[in-house]
Order: structure tokens, then C-alpha cells, then sequence
């Protein structure tokens, strides 16, 4: 039934809805997927046993990066890969469909912001554009098309051409939206202090490494104060999910009607936090149907009462018994 699932054009309507896809995708996966049919059995989760969204066992990140994680047999149209830090392993996320991946990308968008067409893009994402296989260069490049004008594109090493392109673009009916990795949102506003009150400025990302991490709140309000902005938007989105999150100021994110985040005990991951408790990040994304739509994440974060999250920062795996957070 679900190899056939068209969840871009049927998204969940309530949550009733989401929770009888979420189940019968995890039946679908645990007999389709080899990889998280063993965790499922190893960890001792009977699968008539799972009745509820909160019964779901979530698969650890970490497996994108030693195992294929996938669920039927099929051939991929395209591997997402994750950056890495000299030293460390990638993750790969094999993609039945590229094209779903664009279209369900451009629907999360516009469900925020409107029509892709309304917006110039411009990019500031040198550690993306500088490897291949990142997820977010393919969605940006799939937005940049969109602009039949030909004023979108790319930025990388050439802050007066972006500032040029960011002074023209003040004159057009469409909305600019600069679209930035941490660090190089933050050497441009060191650099510059600009009137970019007519833009959208979208941050993605931590600093990759480049530099010290920032607590968020204050990477923002820095940049508000340099870039004349109100609010710095942000992205959350993973190469081992096909859904992204928006935050579109204050540091919370809203999630589209396929997406699902829950909150893990640290101490124990089998169980989940109430609203306002701080815990691991755990993700259901419906649209993860060729690969595992449950996932748990290595981030920090709580819910609020509304159901918007905040992403904390990364929870240290290198000794999971003493739980060392890390906050950016």
C-alpha cells in the first residue's frame, strides 16, 4: 500500500490522520527494512505491541552513517550525504524519488511563505556548495530556478557582489531572501553593517567548524542589530530527513502537517519529556517512506505549548552514560 503512498498531494489532515499513517508506515518499515527491523527486534519492541504514535521505536541517526537505510528494493535516484569534520564519517541518505524530494521541499515552503516564485533567492553557503550531495543545495537550487528573472543565485568569497545584488534588488515587487550558513551570515555582518529591512534572512546550520559556536539568541540578535532586520528566520532540516522545519523568528520552529517532533528523557530514550521539558530530538517525518520515518536525532530541544520547538544544541554521543551537552 505505501510504495504507492502519495503524501505530497494527500498530507495528514489532523492528527488522528497523521497517527494511522504513522502506523501503518511503521508496519510497512518493519517488515521492509532489514536494518531497522533488527534494531526494532534487538531492543526487545514487540510489534503488535505498537498501538500508539509514543509506542513507535525511533532508530538512531547514527546507522545513516554505517548501514543503507532503506525500506522495499529500489535504486536510488540520488544520495544525499552530510558534511563532516576531518575525522568523521558521512551520513548517506539514498532517495527513491529526487523529484518528490524538490516538489515536497518547495510545498513545505511555500505552506510557511508563499509562492517560490514571489522570492529572490540569494545564497551564502560556501561549506555546502563547496562539496557535493548536500540535500540543501539541491532544494536552494530548485527555489533558484523558480525565479525566472535570473536575479538568484549564488554568492561564495564575493561580499560586494552580494551587497550589490542586495542594493538592486531593494527596487523589486519580490521579496529578497538571503539564505545563509551560521558562520558566513556572521562574517558578513562583521564585515558590514547593512539596511536589509526589505529582505528575509534565513539562517541554516551551525558554524561547520569554521568557528566558535554561538548560543543562537545572541547570533541572532546581532545579526538583527547589524543587518537592520527584525528577525532572523532559520531552517532545521537534516540530510537523513526530506522535511524542514521553519522558524520564522524568536528561535521556534513550526512543523508541516508530515512532520512530527518529540522529546526523549535524556537518560532514558525509550520515554518522552512533557511540554517545556528539555530532552533529545526525536522526529517522525511521513515523508521518509523509502527510507525510516522515525528517527532519533542527536540535537537538544523542548516543545513548547503550542507545539513549537527549539533547537538547543547537540547532544555529546561520545559518552552517552555521562549525557555531556553541548549548547550552540
Amino acid at each position: 500500500m505505501l510504495e504507492s503512498f502519495n503524501l505530497y498531494t494527500t498530507p495528514p489532515s489532523n492528527e488522528q490522520q497523521f497517527e494511522d499513517i504513522a502506523l501503518s508506515l511503521f508496519r510497512y518499515q518493519y517488515k521492509s527494512n532489514h536494518l531497522y527491523q533488527t534494531y526494532v527486534n534487538q531492543i526487545g519492541k514487540k510489534p503488535d505491541d505498537v498501538k500508539t504514535v509514543a509506542d513507535i521505536p525511533f532508530l538512531p541517526i547514527r546507522f545513516f552513517k554505517s548501514h543503507r537505510v532503506v525500506s522495499g528494493e529500489w535504486q536510488p535516484q540520488a544520495i544525499f550525504t552530510s558534511s563532516a569534520t576531518t575525522g568523521t564519517t558521512v551520513s548517506h541518505h539514498y532517495i527513491k524519488d529526487a523529484q518528490f524530494y524538490l516538489t515536497h521541499a518547495a510545498d513545505i515552503f511555500e505552506h510557511f511563505y508563499g509562492n517560490i516564485t514571489d522570492y529572490h533567492f540569494l545564497a551564502l553557503l560556501p561549506s555546502y556548495v563547496e562539496r557535493e550531495g548536500s540535500s540543501l543545495i539541491a532544494m536552494i537550487n530548485y527555489f533558484i530556478a523558480g525565479d525566472i528573472t535570473g536575479e538568484s543565485g549564488y554568492f561564495l568569497n564575493d561580499d560586494e557582489a552580494l551587497i550589490t545584488q542586495l542594493i538592486k534588488l531593494k527596487k523589486s515587487k519580490k521579496t529578497t531572501l538571503l539564505w545563509g550558513v551560521s558562520f558566513a551570515l556572521l562574517d558578513l555582518a562583521e564585515k558590514f553593517e547593512l539596511d536589509l529591512s526589505h529582505c528575509i534572512v534565513m539562517e541554516t546550520g551551525g558554524m561547520k567548524g569554521r568557528r566558535k559556536e554561538w548560543v543562537r539568541g545572541e547570533l541572532h540578535s546581532f545579526l538583527c542589530k547589524r543587518f537592520n532586520s527584525q528577525s532572523i528566520h532559520s531552517e532545521y532540516g537534516m540530510t537523513e530527513l526530506m522535511s524542514q522545519g521553519y522558524s520564522q523568528g524568536g528561535g521556534y520552529y513550526s512543523c508541516p502537517a508530515w512532520m512530527k517532533i518529540l522529546i526523549r528523557e535524556i537518560n532514558d530514550p525509550f520515554s518522552f519529556e512533557s511540554h517545556t521539558k528539555t530532552g533529545g530530538i526525536n522526529v517522525i517525518d511521513l515523508a521518509n517512506t523509502h527510507s525510516c520515518a522515525f528517527i532519533e536525532t542527536e540535537d537538544l530541544g523542548r516543545l513548547n505549548e503550542d507545539l513549537r520547538y527549539e533547537v538547543l544544541g547537540r547532544i555529546d554521543n561520545s559518552d552517552m552514560r555521562g549525557c555531556n551537552l553541548l549548547l550552540n
